[in-house]
């Protein structure tokens, strides 16, 4: 009797991948910072009328849950209570007249408030 052919593996999606105008602004930002940080971190918080608001900021430290994705150079931490609601996610940066800022292409996406401060967002499904 022969051994059963292993599966191959599924690679799981990434929760994050940054384009390169994302990844080109973070590297740009963690070179001007006052002290090294161990990455970025993004999440989700509870705010505006939509219901949930998109976090970044720099990372101290790796936090044990975290999920850690490393994508264009550029090392991000996520909230593990955000990941089901970012998986599928592209970070973007954009410019035009009046504004620089990040922006979040999320699949998981089911709103978004009329000043575009928070968003509605679903979980993922795996």
């Amino acid at each position: 009797m022969s051994e059963p052919t292993p599966r191959p593996r599924r690679e799981r999606q990434k929760a994050l991948r940054l384009t390169d105008a994302a990844a080109a602004q973070v590297k740009t930002a963690m070179d001007k910072a006052e002290k090294p940080f161990v990455g970025i971190r993004v999440g989700l918080k509870n705010a505006g009328c939509a219901g949930m608001s998109y976090t970044m900021d720099y990372a101290e430290k790796q936090n044990p849950l975290d999920e850690v994705v490393e994508d264009k150079g550029v090392r991000i931490l996520i909230d593990p209570k955000a990941i089901l609601f970012l998986i599928g996610t592209e970070m973007d940066f954009v410019r035009d007249k009046l504004q620089a800022r990040f922006v979040f292409n999320n699949p998981n996406q089911t709103s978004a408030c009329g000043c575009g401060e928070s968003v509605a967002l679903k979980a993922a499904v795996q």
